[in-house]
């Protein structure tokens, strides 16, 4: 059951994308604070202010539904996958297209290594493909061993290891250098999400309606929690105190990460949720919908930061931060 409370959470909606916004990412904290991309059926990537949800700029260029999305940590570089076959990598301070990569199949998912010097890919060729972006036009070296279309990826450490989840109900662990397999976790449902923690100890699936926690280093499952609607994605605070989670009953839901309790349940979108994650310093949390927005959720309730000016009582009114249709610089 859900602990009430007295305060009432006012997330801020950013609007702009006009179809279902279907991943999104934050990078690390840099010199002007951290930031937002979101991933949209329009094609068009955006970039946002982290804490405030503010529009920056327009990923153009892309000609398909752009499936997955990634920051390099210093928020220098952006990442896009799409369904024109093609994977995308921008200047995040100008916006314009450093490289494009071609490949056979709808490009599903997009991540950095943690120095930025590495793009990996998972696409619907069952391959995970990985870029050196100090020598863009060199061949990619390919790791194959996916039954069905990849939809997540993430680096381990340093860049030494790679972790993905794929349409055949598995999770896969690869050894970057050599794209040997070195764990395999299978599930019964398709695992529809992944994410790693600030420590790259922790790996949280969503997959079903459960959200599990595995150890990055032993794989052993760590905690496992029923969820009351199927789930398309989880993310574990900073601190390892709650993790949220979104899906199809369109509800946002806030739970105890030590025992599984719902702590607090929102219903602010109008659609499935496709993806959370909090931020880098834990103070919110951000979504994206089939509904064609984003949201920032405080995890703090009634806590003054970035556009959450509150009184010690009374929570302010949501605030709605339109995308004008325009490009311009992005940061």
């Amino acid at each position: 059951m859900a602990v009430p409370t007295t305060l009432r959470q006012t997330p801020l909606t950013c609007s702009g994308h006009t179809r279902p916004v279907v991943d999104l990412a934050f990078s690390g904290f840099t010199e002007k604070g951290y930031f937002l991309i979101s991933a949209c059926k329009d094609g068009k990537p955006m970039m946002r202010q982290g804490d405030t949800g503010d529009w920056l700029g327009t990923f153009e260029g892309h000609k398909g539904a752009v499936w997955g999305v990634a920051l390099s940590q210093d928020a220098s570089k952006a990442a896009s996958g799409a369904a024109d076959f093609i994977a995308k990598v921008w200047d995040a301070v100008t916006g314009e297209e450093i490289y494009s990569f071609q490949h056979q199949h709808i490009v599903k998912c997009v991540a950095f290594s943690p120095d930025g010097s590495l793009l990996a890919t998972g696409s619907n060729e069952k391959l995970l493909r990985i870029y050196d972006l100090n020598n863009p036009t060199a061949d990619p070296f390919i790791i194959s061993g996916h039954t069905s279309g990849l939809r997540h990826i993430a680096f381990l450490g340093k860049g030494e290891k790679i972790v993905s989840c794929a349409d055949d109900r598995t999770v896969r662990f690869w050894e970057r250098s050599t794209g040997k397999e070195i764990h395999r976790i299978d599930f019964t449902s398709i695992p529809n999400g992944i994410e790693v923690s600030n420590d790259d100890s922790i790996l949280t699936v969503a997959s079903g309606n459960t959200v599990s926690f595995w150890n990055t280093t032993s794989f052993e499952k760590i905690k496992e929690y029923q969820v009351p609607s199927q789930v398309h994605s989880a993310s574990l605070h900073p601190s390892r105190s709650v993790f949220v989670c979104g899906g199809e009953d369109f509800k946002m839901y806030k739970m105890d990460y030590s025992n599984g309790q719902e702590i607090e349940s929102f219903k602010g979108h109008f659609g499935p949720v496709h993806c959370v994650r909090f931020s880098p310093d834990g103070e919110l949390y951000a979504s994206g919908s089939e509904d064609g927005t984003l949201r920032l959720w405080q995890t703090t309730v009634g806590k003054s930061y970035g556009l959450w000016k509150c009184s010690s009582d009374t929570p302010t009114s949501s605030e709605i931060l339109s995308s004008p249709a325009k490009t311009e610089t992005v940061a």
